[in-house]
């Protein structure tokens, strides 16, 4: 049996196959609310036959978006936005759907992707001011973020625990808390970004303590057992940055406190990154984590997994134990459909695609309408 096939739980979540479709930011929301493009976009991601969906960085504060346009959830009428595109992917996909919850602190209030990225200029009426574990800018270029109050910290992780009860109220199936890539969270762990002299800063327990403390009021706000995950950049791939040793220590304490999933990316930090791009770069690092862990939660393996037979492999050789395919899905919403036929494996599909199947591939696809 293909191992990128058997079904995997996340917590009390059961996952079909183990093909995760990460969380990809479309920056394309309306003062945070969903629009036709996110029913468009996560309708045809939810026909892919992934064991998993997980919605886009989501911002849990106004001043926590990466951009203007970044999906959010801190008020109401964005809950009421989201709510149609659940229902649309639910008539049609039995396919779980999660949620990535972010807060993008000195990386806030920047242009999108396609009109140059970057930090906005403070004279930009679109601009806003932001906010870090220590007033130092991603870009030295870059307007300088306010060093987080203790009040500022308190009202964060309360921002975090607000969106989180707006998910889980919206029957979403887990939570993923955006700890990586260079954002609010991944600030306080790495001791680049991090020069505090409080409890928040320091040693490694002072500057895992946000992460650790918004898992745990998470946790302590949803019913029990409820999935939330976790995303870490398991290393700034900066000397006398957040690394691999460090992220093996917050996964224990991660674990210890009912992280149901570890989903395991890099760097992002700084600028100053010397990153080893190439097939599979990061799955040396998930592997790290996995052999660390003992098995207390699942890891999660991303980037540059982009063959069936690749993904296959990482699982076979128990590297991780479920495989994240991101801009490979985007490229081809049906690879999961190419690599059941590779792997000899089964996906579901809707009864509408059914009857269009190519020649040989009655074995390969079943229908099975969401309730």
């Amino acid at each position: 049996m293909s191992a990128l096939f058997s079904p995997i739980r996340l917590g009390q979540l059961e996952l079909a196959n183990r093909i995760i479709i990460p969380p990809m930011c479309m920056y394309s929301a309306q003062d945070g609310c969903a629009t036709s493009w996110h029913t468009m976009h996560y309708g045809n991601l939810a026909q892919s036959g992934a064991g998993l969906l997980i919605l886009e960085a989501t911002a849990v504060e106004a001043r926590g978006r990466i951009s203007a346009h970044d999906l959010g959830l801190w008020n109401d009428a964005q809950v009421d936005a989201l709510r149609p595109v659940l229902q649309h992917i639910r008539t049609y996909s039995p396919m779980p759907v999660c949620i990535q919850l972010a807060h993008a602190g000195r990386k806030a209030s920047s242009k999108r992707p396609w009109e140059g990225g970057g930090a906005l200029p403070a004279s930009d009426p679109l601009a806003w001011p932001t906010i870090s574990a220590s007033a130092q800018p991603f870009m030295p270029t870059d307007p300088a973020p306010q060093a987080a109050t203790l009040q500022d910290i308190a009202d964060i992780t309360q921002a975090f625990v607000d969106a989180a009860v707006r998910a889980h109220q919206l029957g979403l199936d887990a939570i993923e808390l955006h700890a990586a890539h260079g954002y609010l969270l991944h600030q306080f762990l790495s001791p680049l970004s991090n020069q505090r002299t409080d409890a928040y800063g320091g040693s490694l327990e002072g500057r895992m303590r946000l992460t650790l403390e918004v898992l745990e009021a998470v946790r302590a706000a949803l019913p029990q057992g409820f999935p939330i995950g976790v995303r870490i950049s398991a290393t700034d791939w900066v000397n006398g940055g957040w690394d691999i040793e460090q992220s093996q220590v917050l996964a224990h304490q991660l674990a210890d406190r009912g992280c149901a999933f570890l989903h395991v990316s890099s760097g992002a930090l700084s600028p100053a990154q010397q990153i080893p791009i190439g097939p599979g770069y990061q799955v040396p690092l998930a592997h790290a984590l996995k052999d660390s862990l003992g098995g207390r939660m699942p890891v999660i393996a991303v980037g540059l997994i982009t063959e069936a037979q690749q993904a296959e492999a990482i699982l076979q050789a128990g590297q991780a134990d479920a495989i994240g395919v991101a801009r490979a899905m985007l490229y081809n919403p049906r690879w999961p459909w190419e690599a059941a036929r590779q792997l000899g494996a089964q996906v579901t599909a809707a009864a509408q695609y059914l009857r269009c199947e190519p020649h040989g591939a009655k074995d390969l696809l079943h229908s099975k309408q969401a309730s």
